[in-house]
């Protein structure tokens, strides 16, 4: 039975993982197109005076936090926190290049803010079942 939760773990993490290199990778915003029919106006999931960013971090801690959890026993764990890392700032630099998008510094420390509040969070929790805190 806790084989079959962890399956569904690692599969919410990977289809977590393809959701969002879809919505950072795609020239708009996809979900300001479904929910207000506008390519170029983002989603707010909380309203604040500096933007989307808020976003970011919760998107990359959602996905950071999933990915550890779902290789936290196993060989490939830091492989997966190398990834994860690259991955928050590969995405925001390829807005360089991705048409009506546009890379943004604060964006880019929300990334990395999320990922590693997620990394720390982990780091603690392995500590504590381990015994060593």
């Amino acid at each position: 039975m806790k084989e079959i939760k962890f399956f569904k773990v690692r599969y919410l993490y990977y289809i977590s993982l393809i959701s969002l290199l879809v919505l950072y990778l795609f020239p708009g915003s996809l979900i300001g197109y479904f929910l207000y029919g506008n390519l170029a106006q983002q989603l707010d999931i909380i309203p604040n005076p500096i933007g989307t960013s808020i976003n970011h971090a919760i998107a990359f801690f959602y996905l950071t936090t999933l990915g550890l959890i779902t290789y936290l026993k196993e060989k490939n764990y830091s492989k997966t926190l190398f990834l994860l890392l690259s991955l928050s700032i590969l995405l925001e630099i390829s807005h360089f290049i991705i048409p009506n998008r546009s890379f943004q510094l604060l964006d880019l420390f929300a990334n990395l803010l999320g990922t590693l509040l997620a990394i720390v969070i982990i780091f603690f929790y392995r500590r504590f079942t381990n015994g060593k805190i």
